[in-house]
């Protein structure tokens, strides 16, 4: 049985519309919805690589929850957030482990001097500003990161604002950030893309969703979308689960190591 089997579809959306969104800790989602994770294991890579970095960067770290669960962070670690409650979150999480939380608005320059970090990591950035990626890479640096991809859990943006347009679809497509990166001065190392199930199994999860991940429905309340989340509610209740498919992709680029000039 789902929790739907138990709640009417007015404490659902409540229970929803009450759970604390600061973070990027989705625990709560627990038997109420299922997301498929990639192949290639984004934290377990990024520890790794951690791990050999003697400074480091975590951009848009959320709440610190990723960064954090690393066994062993680079001696200088550092993390920007822009989002005041995420700051205060990720400062409590990551301090105790020694690393630097500085708030940054997520479309503002980075605070870092030039060549500061060999490694810069990030997942699921807002948009990757490739340039300052660049400049803040030591020479031989690397920028390791998995990033939101094209059309990601649009079965359910569609859902409520209906169909979008192609330009929206293909945003943030893997070929034009591998392009976008090769323009800043990046080699791009690696870049592997993959499509992955979702399931919704009731509607307090819907709601929950679209409240932490504020950009799928810009705007989005309860009261302003009652009778879709009334409709959707009937059709989880028929179906089992509402599904969808998220669209990732792991990215590494590396800025070129200096080449020596020659004598004479």
């Amino acid at each position: 049985m789902t929790t739907s089997d138990f709640e009417t579809f007015e404490e659902l959306v409540a229970e929803g519309a009450s759970v604390p969104t600061d973070g990027w800790d989705f625990s709560w989602f627990e038997g109420r919805a299922t997301e498929e994770r990639p192949s290639w294991g984004y934290a377990r890579s990024m520890a790794g690589r951690l791990a050999r970095a003697s400074a480091a960067l975590d951009i848009q770290t959320g709440g610190g929850e990723v960064l954090a669960s690393a066994p062993r962070l680079a001696p200088l670690t550092v993390a920007t957030e822009g989002w005041p409650p995420n700051v205060a979150k990720a400062t409590a999480l990551l301090h105790p482990r020694g690393a630097v939380v500085v708030a940054s608005p997520e479309d503002a320059p980075l605070p870092f001097a030039d060549e500061a970090f060999d490694l810069v990591t990030s997942r699921h950035p807002v948009r990757p500003h490739w340039a300052e990626i660049a400049r803040v890479l030591r020479p031989g640096g690397t920028y390791f990161a998995q990033h939101v991809g094209p059309a990601s859990v649009f079965e359910l943006i569609e859902y409520f604002l209906g169909p979008q347009p192609e330009e929206s679809r293909n945003g943030r497509h893997p070929d034009r950030e591998r392009a976008d990166a090769e323009a800043a001065g990046l080699e791009v190392v690696e870049l592997r893309a993959e499509r992955l199930r979702m399931e919704f199994f009731d509607i307090g999860a819907v709601v929950h969703f679209l409240r932490k991940v504020v950009w799928m429905v810009p705007g989005f309340t309860v009261d302003a979308y009652e009778a879709r989340l009334r409709a959707l509610h009937e059709r989880i209740e028929a179906d089992g689960s509402f599904v969808a498919h998220s669209s990732r992709h792991l990215f590494e680029a590396r800025r070129p190591a200096r080449t020596a000039r020659p004598a004479g």
